[in-house]
């Protein structure tokens, strides 16, 4: 079998899918983007494409190397997840073929169903009760909140009050047997996050995502001595290598996005890496089905997995939704809070492949990142 064409389609709200074909009639599906950086990653897409066109889909892991190490300059998020989609289109394949599920390839599952959590906002928080109790009044058992919008870097007593007033609130509806994890965006310094998170522990969340930016991992250690949370990060991580200072530094659950870190192979690396720190696993997945589709194969086949991200329904969805490219939208059926396992082989996910085209051929301008400023006029963290 070998691989004949690679192609890539934009499509709203603000992801990129990709198609490996072969010349046995299998096709694949992957979806390498950043988010706000599509059509970048597209084009390093198509320069590995030269790399696996005439190949054999089946050596995983030798392209996997290829892609990665095959030329002089590594790494980044633009490269990783480029290999990422391709990854996971190649394990589609691979899965395929077998006629089996990806985790089946993965060693078998080792969990029936999978626990997800649901997106309540808070960059805009007036509305969080609302927001939250329609999450459990729709059978979710966990949500995440952003700690705030727009934010001083050390957090004046007033917005420090706001976000403890909203997390309350979160906890006051979920009651004391479902969860609440906040993210603070990387919005914040390493002090002022230090001085935030004691403040949290009353309201027993269960991580605080990112509490500082990536760039600033070397005063995560510091960073946890402080909290008496447990500490998640990582979607802004795109190696084994990137997390392990972060796992070095005592975080509790590691967050490696499967769009993002170099696909299914390498979130497989991260999650074993991880269980030798003793740290959980929550794959970062608020994108596409085919993401979702990736990570959840790999969760079904990890040991220390907490929970998985998805984004129905999230505010940054505008213009399609999750479902809206798959042609059988209820293998993401979610009952009280979990996915069942896929049975279906590869990914386990069929995407309807007219709507994906007609998508890419309508698109209109490309997502970007909001860009926030503080009240002085210099940049924000968004």
């Amino acid at each position: 079998m070998k691989i004949t064409r690679i192609e890539t389609f934009r499509v709203p709200p603000r992801w990129l899918f990709c198609r490996i074909e072969t010349d046995e009639g299998l096709v694949g599906w992957g979806e390498p983007v950043v988010e706000g950086r599509a059509d970048t990653v597209r084009a390093a897409v198509h320069e590995l494409a030269e790399l696996l066109i005439g190949n054999d889909p089946l050596r995983i892991e030798d392209h996997w190397q290829v892609m990665t190490k095959g030329a002089f300059y590594r790494g980044g998020p633009i490269l990783a997840s480029a290999v990422a989609g391709l990854d996971q289109a190649l394990w589609d394949i691979h899965g395929q073929a077998l006629d089996a599920p990806v985790h089946q390839l993965l060693g078998g599952p080792v969990r029936d169903r999978l626990r997800v959590y649901t997106w309540v906002g808070g960059d805009e928080p007036a509305e969080i009760a609302d927001a939250v109790r329609a999450q459990v009044e729709a059978g979710f058992t966990a949500v995440k909140m952003n700690a705030a919008g727009r934010t001083g870097r050390l957090g004046t007593a007033r917005e420090t009050g706001d976000i403890l007033t909203r997390v309350a609130t979160a906890r006051e509806i979920l009651g004391p047997d479902r969860d609440v994890a906040v993210d603070l965006h990387g919005r914040f310094t390493a002090a002022g996050a230090r001085r935030l998170l004691p403040l949290l522990a009353e309201f027993h969340p269960l991580f605080v995502e990112e509490p500082v930016t990536p760039e600033h991992t070397h005063l995560l250690r510091d960073v946890v001595a402080a909290s008496p949370v447990p500490i998640a990060t990582g979607e802004r991580l795109y190696s084994r290598w990137d997390f392990l200072p972060a796992l070095q530094a005592g975080i509790a659950v590691a967050q490696p996005d499967p769009s993002h870190a170099g696909g299914i192979s390498e979130l497989r690396r991260i999650a074993a890496l991880a269980e030798t720190f003793d740290v959980l696993l929550a794959p970062h997945c608020p994108l596409g089905p085919i993401s979702l589709a990736s990570a959840v194969q790999v969760a079904f086949a990890t040991p220390n997995f907490l929970i998985q991200e998805q984004s129905v329904g999230i505010h940054y969805n505008d213009g399609a939704e999750v479902l809206d490219y798959l042609a059988v939208p209820e293998v993401f059926r979610f009952t009280d809070g979990h996915i069942a396992r896929p049975t279906g082989p590869g990914l386990g996910i069929t995407v309807d492949e007219a709507a994906v085209r007609r998508a890419d051929a309508s698109h209109g301008a490309a997502w970007r990142a909001p860009l926030w400023r503080h009240s002085d006029g210099s940049l924000a963290e968004w």
